[in-house]
C-alpha cells in the first residue's frame, strides 16, 4: 500500500493542476509477445491502466506489433487519432531487475533476433538523414524518485538496445519533437511466470506491483516539471 501513498501525495501536490490535464489522452502502449514468449508485461500493464483516469487525463493502451514495419505505423495512426497530450511507450527486457526508465533512443537498428515478421535487420539506421539520438522529454528523475520512494525498484538507463524497442522510442521522440508533447520509453522486468521458464533464471517483478509502478509514473509525468528530466548522476548503460 506505500506505492497508492505516493501516488495520492503526487496527486494531492498538483491537485490545481489536474484542471489542465481534464480531457487531454494519455498514450500508453506495449509490444505483443515476441522471441517466443507467450507473455509480455508491457501489454498487460499498458491493458490493465487503459481507461483509468490520472490526475484528470485518460490512458488509452494501444499493444504494437513487435515487428519493425508495424510498430512505428500503429504509433503514427495512434498518435495522429488521439493528439496525446503525455506518450509513455513500454517494453520487455528480461534480464532487468527493475523498472527502466530510458535516456536516449538511438538512430540504429540492429537485431540480435527476428522480429514477429521474421526480419532481422542489423546495422541501418532507424531514419536515415535523421539526428543520431533523442532524449526522453519525460522527467525521469522525478520518476525514478517517486517509484522509489513508494519501494518499487527503479532506476534510469542509456540504452533502449537495437531491436523494435528503441526502433520505436526513437520513432516516437522525432515524430514529437518540437510539439511540446512528453513523451518516452520505460522498460519492464521479465513476469514471475516467464523467469520459471527461463534458463537460467531472470529477476522478475510481479504484475501488479508493475501495474502500480507504470501507474504512479503516468502521475508524476503529468505533474512535474523538467527540472529533474535529465543529469549526470546516473544512467549505467544496459540492454
Amino acid at each position: 500500500m506505500e506505492g497508492v501513498g505516493v501516488l495520492q501525495t503526487v496527486q494531492m501536490r498538483h491537485i490545481g493542476r489536474q484542471s489542465d490535464n481534464v480531457g487531454m489522452n494519455i498514450l500508453l502502449t506495449g509490444f505483443e509477445p515476441f522471441g517466443g514468449e507467450a507473455i509480455n508485461p508491457s501489454w498487460e500493464v499498458a491493458r490493465a491502466l487503459d481507461g483509468h483516469l490520472i490526475a484528470g487525463a485518460t490512458v488509452h493502451a494501444l499493444c504494437l506489433p513487435t515487428t519493425f514495419a508495424g510498430a512505428p505505423s500503429a504509433l503514427g495512426t495512434a498518435l495522429a487519432a488521439l493528439q496525446p497530450g503525455l506518450v509513455i511507450a513500454l517494453g520487455q527486457a528480461s534480464g532487468r531487475a527493475e523498472v527502466s526508465i530510458e535516456r536516449v533512443a538511438v538512430n540504429l537498428i540492429d537485431a540480435r533476433i527476428a522480429d514477429n515478421a521474421g526480419e532481422r535487420p542489423q546495422d541501418v539506421p532507424v531514419r536515415p538523414d535523421a539526428p543520431a539520438a533523442y532524449f526522453s522529454t519525460l522527467p525521469i528523475k522525478a520518476m525514478r524518485d517517486a517509484l522509489r520512494a513508494a519501494g518499487h525498484p527503479a532506476g534510469l538507463s542509456l540504452s533502449a538496445g537495437a531491436f523494435v524497442c528503441n526502433q520505436l522510442f526513437y520513432e516516437l521522440q522525432h515524430r514529437l519533437a518540437g510539439q511540446g508533447v512528453r513523451s518516452g520509453f520505460i522498460h519492464l522486468p521479465a513476469l514471475p511466470e516467464q523467469a520459471a521458464r527461463s534458463q537460467p533464471s531472470v529477476p522478475s517483478m510481479g504484475l501488479a506491483a508493475q501495474i502500480d509502478a507504470i501507474r504512479l509514473a503516468l502521475a508524476v509525468a503529468l505533474a512535474d516539471d523538467l527540472s529533474m528530466a535529465a543529469g549526470p548522476d546516473e544512467g549505467a548503460p544496459t540492454s
